[in-house]
C-alpha cells in the first residue's frame, strides 16, 4: 500500500516501479528547474510513461511535489515544536540555564535527518516556489518567534529584567538565524563541515541574544 497526498494506491510490483520512476523523474526535474517552471509532460517523458499514465498515479504536478516533500517536511516542523515545548517546560531557572543548550542539541540532532533526506530537503528550500511549502522556513521561524515571546514571558516572571526587543528586530534575526542554517542545505556543504558550521553560528546566535536581552 503506498500513500501520496491523503490518496491510496494498491500497486503490484509493476505498478509500484512505474510509481517509483515517476518520483525520481519529478525530483529530477524540480530539482533541475524548479517548481514552477518544471514540465509535466517533461516529467512523464523521463519516467516513461504517458501523461494520461501520469494522471493515474497523481492528480497534477502539485500533488507529485507534495509526495516528494511532505513527509520531511512535517517531519521537521513537528520535531522542531516538541523540542520548543520540552524547553517550555522546564522551570524558570531551568529555562535560563539551558537557553541556547536544547536547541543547539536540537540543531546539531536534525542534521543526521536532513542528511539522510537531503533532496527533499534540497526541494524544499531551493525549489518550491509556487507550492504550498515556499514559506516552510517562514512557518519555522513563526514557531521560534512565539517560544521566544514565551521565554521572555517567563523570565521577567521570574524577576529577570529582560530589555524589549524591537518586534521587527526579533523577527529579523529569528529569520536570519534559520536561513543561514539552511545554508548547509543550499550549498550542499558536506555534513562534517556542516556539523562544524552549525555549531559556531550557534554559539553567535546565543550569545547575541544574551547581549540584546540583557542576560548575564
Amino acid at each position: 500500500m503506498l500513500f501520496s497526498s491523503g490518496r491510496k494506491y494498491r500497486l503490484n510490483s509493476e505498478g509500484s516501479g512505474t510509481l517509483q520512476n515517476i518520483l525520481d523523474a519529478g525530483k529530477a526535474e524540480f530539482l533541475e528547474k524548479g517548481f514552477r517552471a518544471a514540465s509535466l509532460r517533461s516529467i512523464a517523458r523521463a519516467a516513461g510513461v504517458t501523461t494520461g499514465a501520469f494522471y493515474g498515479y497523481f492528480r497534477n504536478k502539485e500533488e507529485l511535489f507534495d509526495a516528494l516533500v511532505k513527509e520531511e517536511a512535517d517531519y521537521f516542523t513537528e520535531e522542531f515544536r516538541k523540542v520548543t515545548c520540552d524547553f517550555q517546560e522546564l522551570p524558570p531557572e531551568g529555562q535560563k540555564a539551558a537557553m541556547g543548550q536544547v536547541s543547539g542539541e536540537w540543531m546539531l540532532g536534525i542534521l543526521d535527518y536532513i542528511y539522510d533526506h537531503f533532496d527533499a530537503f534540497r526541494l524544499l528550500l531551493s525549489c518550491a516556489e509556487g507550492t504550498k511549502y515556499e514559506h516552510f522556513i517562514h512557518h519555522i521561524v513563526e514557531i521560534e518567534v512565539e517560544s521566544t515571546h514565551d521565554f521572555i514571558e517567563v523570565m521577567r516572571q521570574h524577576g529577570e529584567k529582560i530589555r524589549q526587543v524591537d518586534p521587527q528586530l526579533e523577527h529579523i534575526l529569528i529569520s536570519g538565524m534559520f536561513s543561514a542554517f539552511f545554508e548547509i542545505v543550499i550549498h550542499s556543504m558536506p555534513k562534517e563541515q556542516a556539523t562544524e558550521y552549525v555549531r559556531e553560528l550557534h554559539t553567535f546566535q546565543v550569545a547575541g541574544w544574551k547581549k540584546i536581552m540583557g542576560l548575564s
